[in-house]
């Protein structure tokens, strides 16, 4: 157990630093459940480095050196700069509370290489995927329409597992999803459903029989979660074995994979980056840029030119 002191006023405030001081911080944290979770899995990392060190009365070079032991650890550069912005975030709040100077300003997170670590498929690949899912039974019913929403639309897992029937609704003539993003506490974005899409949709629910509105749009199928909420995993799980099945299997290959592949497919087919970064609800347009570079190297046809010149 780690004791924070610092005089204010010329009267040592001390804090024990252990559990009591941690709630106090997650108290003051105004997130979201899974946010939380994120802050308490960092800040444990931050206290067992001290605690394991014996550090009482943390400075800015301990947590220069709690960075420098992540990186010796192996540990990727997302992971490093999730922890040090948890701790960056709990040592201003020990600041503004009077407790504990800020000795983690000015730590700079490890520079994360700009792309994607996921593959994505191309359309007759995603064709392909689709045909060849059964859809004779209720869960192949579901996952095929599990499959093509993500494919078609972008959307994550979460967003999938969040949605409910009734945030499939009509505006404007158009059938769309509303759909919570990741982050979000509110359905306030949506996609558009083409009809395709809302047939696949719609055969499921049929199959599946009468559901109150505010059910889960997709829901589980085993006596153990009958009708209940997909979790993420399942999601997951449902879209690695439709790319199995089809004969692609590596570990670049991800549902996620499924979200890259929209959106490098809407800007293959020539829309613009504000429409895609609509589409794929991007919050920065730097993000959406990072899958435009992708496509502009895709297009580039040096290779193909000095291989029709040497061969």
């Amino acid at each position: 157990m780690t004791t924070l002191t610092r005089a204010v006023n010329n009267t040592p405030a001390i804090r024990t630093f252990g559990i009591d001081l941690l709630n106090d911080f997650y108290s003051f944290l105004d997130v979201s459940p899974k946010t939380l979770s994120t802050y308490q899995r960092a800040m444990r990392q931050v206290f067992g480095y001290f605690k394991e060190h014996g550090i009482n009365q943390p400075t800015h070079q301990d947590v220069v050196n709690f960075k420098k032991a992540l990186e010796a650890k192996g540990r990727k550069p997302a992971t490093i700069s999730l922890y040090l912005a948890a701790c960056r975030r709990f040592f201003t709040w020990t600041e503004q509370a009077g407790i504990f100077p800020n000795v983690a300003k000015g730590i700079k997170a490890p520079r994360q290489e700009r792309g994607h670590k996921r593959d994505f498929f191309g359309a007759s690949q995603l064709k392909g995927i689709m045909s060849d899912m059964s859809r004779d039974t209720l869960q192949g019913k579901r996952d095929y329409a599990v499959f093509a929403l993500m494919a078609t639309c972008g959307l994550r897992t979460i967003e999938i597992a969040r949605a409910n029937i009734e945030d499939i609704r009509n505006l404007g003539g158009e059938m769309i999803l509303y759909v919570q993003g990741k982050g979000r506490r509110d359905r306030t974005e949506f996609v558009k459903l083409p009809e395709r899409l809302l047939q696949a949709i719609n055969e499921y629910l049929n199959a599946r029989g009468k559901a109150p509105d505010n059910a889960p749009l997709f829901a589980g199928i085993g006596n153990r979660n009958h009708n209940g909420r997909m979790t993420t995993r399942t999601i997951s799980r449902i879209a690695k074995n439709a790319m199995r099945h089809a004969g692609y299997d590596n570990r670049r290959l991800t549902a996620h994979s499924l979200r890259h592949s929209a959106v490098t497919l809407s800007l293959l087919g020539g829309m613009n980056l504000a429409d895609v970064q609509a589409f794929a609800r991007h919050s920065n347009i730097s993000t959406t840029q990072i899958y435009s570079h992708a496509v502009d190297r895709i297009r580039s046809m040096c290779e193909d030119i000095i291989a029709n010149a040497i061969f």
